[in-house]
């Protein structure tokens, strides 16, 4: 099968060749229409870009390392593989491929950037996941250029897209409310990383708006400080409802309290957050909140490319919102007449 060149589309479209290699290298000279026109008849054609031959030209890689720290993998950890699927692929549409690199415990302590940094094989990094705050120095030290997904600190020079975790558990727990409940307990370790704590601010909004005392023992950690998962303790006056951090904590309190006999949602009510394979695995299915991975993964793409392009620039913080998914573990246990 003939390879097709940039001779071969500017014949087709009847352009010069430069103006095919303008546009499909996003320089100036060439209209915003035209370019994308020649990106369509290129793609339609099968055109293969050489990053092998540019990238030895321009000095630059055509790599982008996706960081996961190690405790966010494993078989139970398909919410953050979801994320790296769709780096990968936004990734492609700008000619990019993406490396995982598994960031271990060891490495995160001691202070060690992955061997494809040393040895120039990326471009800059992703980083999926809270690490510490010290391994963020580190980056920022070498000015590596990078872009943080799915958490944030207090430092205003990183840039971070995450879902609006305060607000999607704040409208997750006023629908809740609305169904009648008041005793409502929260899931999740509130010191392990800044999306669980928002998560928690955003329920204990809705406590404070609607008048509901925050009960101390309804506060039930799922995870201890290195952020691995310990068994949950169901508190003694059982809650009429739950709202778990995330859904596989949501899918193992349910397995939890069927297991001492508890029903829900006749018993008790339980949602989560994520909307990943576990809201579909419990049963009943759960309500949750859906994470827009797909849009997230596009923004932190878009916006690695342009600080590789230009190191000035700066986003700052990115929140994408999400929605509920009403499914069957919620019950409403009186009719809400507030308007």
């Amino acid at each position: 099968m003939k390879n097709v060149t940039m001779r071969d589309i500017a014949d087709k479209l009847g352009v010069s060749s430069v103006t095919v290699s303008k546009a499909l290298n996003d320089k100036e000279g060439v209209s915003i229409e035209l370019k994308e026109k020649i990106k369509e008849v290129a793609k339609e054609m099968g055109y293969r870009f050489n990053t092998a031959a540019k990238s030895m030209k321009e000095g630059i890689s055509y790599n982008i390392g996706i960081i996961i720290p190690e405790r966010f993998t494993g078989d139970a950890q398909s919410f953050y593989l979801k994320f790296h699927q769709h780096i990968s692929k936004m990734l492609e549409q700008y000619h990019y491929y993406g490396i995982l690199q598994i960031l271990s415990e060891t490495d995160e302590k001691q202070l060690n950037l992955p061997r494809t940094y040393y040895e120039n094989k990326v471009d800059g990094f992703i980083i999926l996941g809270q690490v510490s705050n010290e391994y963020i120095n580190l980056l920022t030290e070498n000015e590596i250029p990078k872009v943080f997904l799915d958490f944030y600190t207090d430092s205003t020079d990183i840039d971070s897209i995450v879902t609006d975790n305060f607000y999607g558990v704040y409208e997750l727990t006023n629908y809740l409310i609305n169904c009648g409940h008041r005793d409502i307990a929260f899931v999740g370790n509130i010191y392990s990383t800044s999306s669980i704590q928002d998560r928690f601010l955003g329920f204990y909004k809705s406590l404070l708006e609607h008048r509901i005392s925050l009960d101390q023992e309804y506060i039930i950690s799922d995870r201890d400080e290195r952020g691995k998962f310990i068994e949950l303790e169901i508190p003694e006056r059982l809650p009429t409802a739950f709202v778990c951090n995330n859904d596989q904590i949501g899918y193992e309190l349910i397995r939890k309290l069927q297991s001492m006999g508890y029903s829900v949602p006749d018993d008790c009510s339980v949602v989560g957050f994520d909307n990943d394979i576990y809201s579909t695995l419990s049963n009943p299915p759960m309500t949750t909140v859906q994470v827009d991975i797909e849009e997230m993964s596009k923004v932190a793409v878009k916006f690695i490319i342009e600080k590789i392009k230009n190191s000035k620039k700066h986003y700052g913080r990115v929140l994408i919102k999400g929605e509920i998914i009403h499914r069957g573990s919620v019950k409403q246990i009186q009719v809400n007449n507030e308007k």
